[in-house]
């Protein structure tokens, strides 16, 4: 499994649609600017056929516990954000992975000086 950039996700979008990288760019700083906003205000982002992207409070933890030291220590009350997948996006995730398909060993690379295939009236 790999990583996708906004730099590859901006590619995506300028593929897609034929428009300039440059625009691209922008419109996909400004999609996540914009969410990053609405979070920051605490709204709920529903992106239809996606999922929701939401604001939640933590309680407090008065008596949590160092794992290393075993010390006590006060955990304050937070916002964090949650995401919650759409009906497609789970149903994609939840099917299974194609199996792998077989692997064909590589050839070893043609050097073009006296390189030929062995036939059958060959010694």
């Amino acid at each position: 499994m790999g990583t996708t950039t906004k730099k590859e996700l901006a590619l995506m979008v300028s593929q897609e649609t034929g428009c300039k990288k440059n625009l691209a760019s922008d419109m996909v700083d400004t999609v996540f600017e914009a969410m990053r906003e609405s979070l920051m205000n605490a709204q709920r982002i529903e992106i239809r056929g996606f999922g929701v992207f939401q604001v939640k409070e933590t309680r407090p933890k008065p008596a949590a516990r160092n794992p290393r030291t075993g010390q006590v220590i006060y955990v304050p009350a937070r916002r964090k954000t949650h995401f919650r997948p759409g009906k497609l996006l789970k149903e994609e995730l939840h099917r299974p992975p194609p199996p792998p398909e077989a692997v064909q060993p590589p050839t070893p690379p043609s050097t073009g000086f006296g390189d030929s295939t062995p036939t059958d009236d060959q010694p």
